[in-house]
C-alpha cells in the first residue's frame, strides 16, 4: 500500500508534465500556423495595393466616359468636361465629346502616346467651343468625320485643320466637315468677318481638297468669299440651308466637277443671274435645291424661269414660288411668263402715300422760295447791277494791262516813267 501511495502522486506530476508540454506543442503549432497564413495574406495583398497606385493601362476607359471596346466606341457626353480626356483607349474610332464645357480646343488637343491612330469619327457638337487653335486635330491620321456644329466659334484658326505648320504638314484625311450653327455674336468676332474666318480655314494650305461634305447650315451667312471654294475640287454634297445669302453672283463653282448635291433652301436668294446659271449648268452631276427663297418676280427673273422650264438640275422646281410683288404671290415660277414679269410693279399703298406727301412738301418750299424772291426782286436787281460793274471794272484792268504788254513803245515808255 505504502509503494502504490507512494507512485500516485509521481504518477499525477509526470502527467501533469505531459500535459502541459502537449500545450505547448500545441500553442508553437498554431502560432506558426497563424504566422503563416498572415504572411500569405499580406503577400496576396501587396500586388493588388500595387497595381491600384499604377498608373491607368492605355487600354482603360476614362473614369467620366463610356467605353465599348467591341463597337470601338467612347462616350463623354454631357460630362462637363472641360478639355479632351488624356486616358483615352487607343483602340477608339468612335468619340463623342458632345454637350460639355471644352471652351478652347488647343494645338494638339489629341496627341497622345501610343497615337489613336484609329480614331476615324470626332463629334464635339454643343461643348461650348469658342476657340479651335492651329493643329488642334494633328496626331489624328485617320480622322474622316468631324462635327463641330452649335458651338459659338469666335476664333477659329486659318490652319485649324492643316496643322500648325501648314507649308509642311501633310493633307488632311478628312471627308465630313460639319460646321451647323456655329456662328457667334459679332462683340465676339473681335471685328472679324465670319464669312472670311471659315473661307480661311478651308483654303488654308489646300489641307482639305479630299473633303467630299461640308455643311455650313444656319451660320447666317450673308455672302459667300470669292475664293471659299477654290480649294475643294473633291467636293460631293454642299449644304448651306437656312442661312442669309442674298446672291451669288461672285462664286465659281466651275472647279467642282464632282459635286452632287447642293442645298440652298431657306435663304434670302431674290434671283439667280445668268452667270451663276451658267456656272450651275456646268456641273454634270448636280442636284440643286432652291426651296424657301423670296424669289422677286419682275422682268429681272426671266432669263431664270426660262432657264428652269428647260433644266433637269433644280429638284422640286414645280414648288419654286413668287413672294413679291403682291399681285405676283404665290405664283409657281414654272407657270410664268415673259408677259407676266414686268419691271414696273404696283408700289404699296403705304408707299405711294408718303411719295405724294414728299411731292407736296417739296411744292410747297419751291413756292416759299419764289414768293421770298418776287418780294426782293429790286434789292435783287440792284445787287446784280453791282455785281455786273464789279466785273466790268475788272475786266477793263486786264484789258489795259494787256495792251501795254502788247506795245513794246508803251513797254519802254512804261519803263521809263517808273525810272
Amino acid at each position: 500500500m505504502p509503494g502504490g501511495c507512494s507512485r500516485g502522486p509521481a504518477a499525477g506530476d509526470g502527467r501533469l508534465r505531459l500535459a502541459r508540454l502537449a500545450l505547448v506543442l500545441l500553442g508553437w503549432v498554431s502560432s506558426s500556423s497563424l504566422t503563416s497564413s498572415a504572411s500569405s495574406t499580406s503577400s496576396a495583398s501587396f500586388p493588388a495595393s500595387a497595381a491600384s497606385a499604377l498608373p491607368p493601362l492605355p487600354g482603360r476607359c476614362p473614369q467620366p466616359c463610356e467605353c465599348s471596346e467591341a463597337a470601338r466606341t467612347v462616350k463623354c457626353v454631357g460630362r462637363n468636361l472641360t478639355e479632351v480626356p488624356a486616358d483615352l483607349p487607343p483602340y477608339v474610332r468612335t468619340l463623342f465629346l458632345t454637350g460639355n464645357q471644352l471652351a478652347v480646343l488647343p494645338t494638339g488637343a489629341f496627341a497622345r502616346r501610343p497615337p489613336l491612330a484609329e480614331l476615324s469619327a470626332l463629334n464635339l457638337s454643343g461643348s461650348r467651343l469658342t476657340e479651335v487653335q492651329a493643329g488642334a486635330f494633328e496626331h489624328l491620321p485617320s480622322l474622316r468625320l468631324l462635327d463641330l456644329s452649335h458651338n459659338p466659334l469666335a476664333n477659329l484658326s486659318a490652319f485649324a485643320f492643316s496643322g500648325s505648320n501648314a507649308s509642311v504638314a501633310a493633307p488632311s484625311p478628312l471627308v465630313d466637315l460639319i460646321l451647323n450653327h456655329i456662328v457667334t455674336s459679332a462683340a465676339q468676332r473681335q471685328n472679324r468677318s465670319f464669312e472670311g474666318m471659315v473661307a480661311a480655314a478651308l483654303r488654308a494650305g489646300h489641307a482639305l481638297r479630299g473633303l467630299r461634305r461640308l455643311e455650313l447650315a444656319s451660320n447666317h451667312l450673308l455672302y459667300l468669299p470669292l475664293d471659299v471654294l477654290a480649294q475643294l475640287p473633291d467636293l460631293r454634297h454642299l449644304d448651306l440651308r437656312n442661312n442669309s445669302l442674298v446672291s451669288l453672283t461672285y462664286v465659281f463653282f466651275r472647279n467642282l466637277t464632282h459635286l452632287e448635291s447642293f442645298h440652298l433652301e431657306d435663304n434670302a436668294l431674290k434671283v439667280l443671274h445668268n452667270s451663276t446659271l451658267a456656272e450651275l449648268q456646268s456641273l454634270p452631276h448636280v442636284r440643286v435645291f432652291l426651296d424657301d427663297n423670296p424669289w422677286v418676280c419682275d422682268c429681272h427673273l426671266a432669263d431664270m424661269v426660262a432657264w428652269l422650264k428647260e433644266t433637269e438640275v433644280v429638284q422640286d422646281k414645280a414648288r419654286l414660288t413668287c413672294a413679291f410683288p403682291e399681285k405676283m404671290r404665290h405664283r409657281v415660277l414654272l407657270e410664268l411668263n415673259s408677259s407676266d414679269l414686268d419691271c414696273d410693279p404696283d408700289l404699296p399703298p403705304s408707299l405711294q402715300t408718303s411719295y405724294v406727301f414728299l411731292g407736296i412738301v417739296l411744292a410747297l418750299i419751291g413756292a416759299i422760295f419764289l414768293l421770298v424772291l418776287y418780294l426782293n426782286r429790286k434789292g435783287i436787281k440792284k445787287w446784280m447791277h453791282n455785281i455786273r460793274d464789279a466785273c466790268r471794272d475788272h475786266m477793263e484792268g486786264y484789258h489795259y494791262r494787256y495792251e501795254i504788254n502788247a506795245d513794246p513803245r508803251l513797254t519802254n515808255l512804261s519803263s521809263n516813267s517808273d525810272v
